[in-house]
C-alpha cells in the first residue's frame, strides 16, 4: 500500500496523520452547511457566537472521523498489523494497513471497531446534550454531533465494500467458506449494488431540484470505485498465488563502485539502461544506488560527488528472502514506495549473500503474462 498522501499534521499512537488536498474543500463545504443549519435554528445568536460554534463543530466533526479510523488502527495494531498512515480526505478517513488480516475474526474485529467508536461518540455527545441542556451553544454542538456520529455508525454498517459493513460481510463469508477471494468478491458485488443504489437515489433528488443530493451521487461514485478496486485486488492475489521472490528475481545483480562520480554513474545508467545498482567497496556491499537517488542531487554537482556520498546506506536497504511470497513482497514494495529490493540468502546462518534483485517491473511482467494465461485458483 502507498504511504499517506497530503499534508502531514502529526502522529498519534505512532501513526502518521495526513490531510488530503480534498480536505480543504470538504472542510469549507461542511462548515457552510453547519453554518446554514445553525442560522436557521438559532437566529438570535450573535455573529461571534455563530461562527465560534460553527468552527468548533466542524473541527469536532473531523476529530470524530479521526477517532473512527483510530479505532480500526488500534485493533489492527493489536493483531501486529502495522498501520502505515491515516488520511482524512474528501469522504471521511482512511487507515492504510501494511497487510490484510490473516484470519476472518481479525478482519471482523478490525471492521466493527469503527462503527462501535462512532456509536460511542454518538452516545457521549447525547450525554453532553443532556448535561448542558441549559447552555444553548454547547447543547447545539452536542445535538448535531450526536446525530452525525449516529448516522456515520449506521452508514458504515451497510454491507458493501469498502464500508465497514462490507468488511464485516467479507469476514463472515470468509469464516464460513474459508475462502478469502470468494468473500471479497461477494462483499465487492454487494458494494457495487449499494453504490449504484446511492447514485440513483442522489440523481433522482438532483433531477427533482435537490442540489445537495449531488453530494450523495459523489459518495456513491466513491464507493463504486472502491468496490471495483477491491475485486481487482483479488485478481492480483490470484495471479501471484504460489509465487515467491526467487521465481521473478534477476540473478544478474548490477554493481557499481562507490568511488566513481555521479557523472560517471549516470553515463553507466544511460549506457546499460539499468536503473539500480548495488554499491560495493573491496567486494563488500556498502549500499544501493538508483536513478531516484541520482536525481536527488543537482546535476551541476554530479561531477563533484561520488556514488558513495549519494547512495542508500546498507543499513537502510530493504531486502527480501528467496522464499518470501510475491504478494507480500509487492505489498512491502508499495508500502515503502521503492521500486526494487535485493534478494538475500543465508541471513539465518550469519553468512548473508546477495543472490538476486526483484523490481516492480519484473512483478508486473509476471502479472501480465499470468493474466493472459488465466489466473490460478487458490483459497485462503
Amino acid at each position: 500500500m502507498n504511504r499517506g498522501s497530503g499534508l502531514r499534521i502529526g502522529k498519534i499512537l505512532g501513526i502518521p496523520i495526513y490531510l488530503h488536498s480534498t480536505w480543504v474543500v470538504i472542510f469549507a463545504a461542511v462548515t457552510w452547511l453547519i453554518a446554514s443549519q445553525y442560522r436557521q435554528q438559532h437566529p438570535a445568536w450573535t455573529d461571534t457566537q455563530h461562527w465560534t460554534v460553527v468552527v468548533v463543530t466542524s473541527l469536532l466533526f473531523f476529530a470524530s472521523l479521526l477517532f473512527h479510523e483510530l479505532a480500526h488502527s488500534v485493533v489492527a495494531q493489536h493483531y501486529k498489523i502495522r498501520v502505515v498512515s491515516i488520511t482524512l480526505f474528501l469522504f471521511g478517513g482512511l487507515a492504510r494497513i501494511e497487510r490484510e488480516p490473516s484470519k476472518a475474526i481479525q478482519e471482523f474485529n478490525i471492521a466493527i471497531a469503527g462503527p462501535l467508536a462512532s456509536g460511542f461518540l454518538s452516545a457521549a455527545f447525547f450525554g453532553l446534550m443532556l448535561i448542558f441542556s441549559s447552555i444553548e451553544t454547547v447543547a447545539a454542538v452536542a445535538t448535531l454531533l450526536c446525530g452525525i456520529n449516529g448516522v456515520l455508525a449506521i452508514f458504515n454498517l451497510l454491507p458493501g465494500f469498502p464500508l465497514d459493513g462490507g468488511r464485516i460481510l467479507r469476514a463472515i463469508v470468509w469464516g464460513a467458506t474459508n475462502n478469502f477471494e470468494k468473500a471479497t468478491r461477494i462483499a465487492g458485488a454487494s458494494g457495487k449494488i449499494i453504490a449504484y443504489s446511492i447514485i440513483l437515489w442522489g440523481a433522482w433528488g438532483v433531477l427533482h431540484g435537490d442540489v445537495q443530493k449531488l453530494w450523495t451521487v459523489l459518495i456513491g461514485w466513491f464507493i463504486l470505485n472502491a468496490a471495483q478496486e477491491s475485486v481487482a485486488q483479488v485478481a492480483v492475489r490470484e495471479t501471484l498465488a504460489g509465487l515467491s521472490a526467487a521465481d521473478v528475481m534477476s540473478k544478474e545483480v548490477p554493481t557499481a563502485p562507490g568511488h566513481i562520480t555521479l557523472e560517471e554513474y549516470s553515463a553507466e545508467v544511460l549506457r546499460t539502461g539499468r536503473r539500480v545498482h548495488l554499491v560495493v567497496s573491496d567486494e563488500r556491499l556498502v549500499g544501493m544506488m538508483n536513478v531516484h537517488a541520482l536525481n536527488a542531487i543537482r546535476r551541476d554537482e554530479w561531477a563533484h560527488n561520488s556514488v558513495q556520498a549519494a547512495m542508500i546506506p546498507r543499513e537502510k536497504i530493504l531486502w527480501t528472502s528467496p522464499e518470501e511470497p510475491l504478494l507480500r513482497l509487492l505489498e512491502r514494495l508499495l508500502s515503502a514506495d521503492v521500486n526494487q529490493m535485493p534478494v538475500v540468502s543465508g541471513v539465518t546462518n550469519g553468512a548473508p549473500q546477495i543472490v538476486g534483485i526483484v523490481t516492480r517491473d519484473s512483478i508486473l511482467r509476471v502479472m501480465q503474462t499470468r493474466s493472459e494465461l488465466g489466473p490460478l485458483a487458490t483459497s485462503r
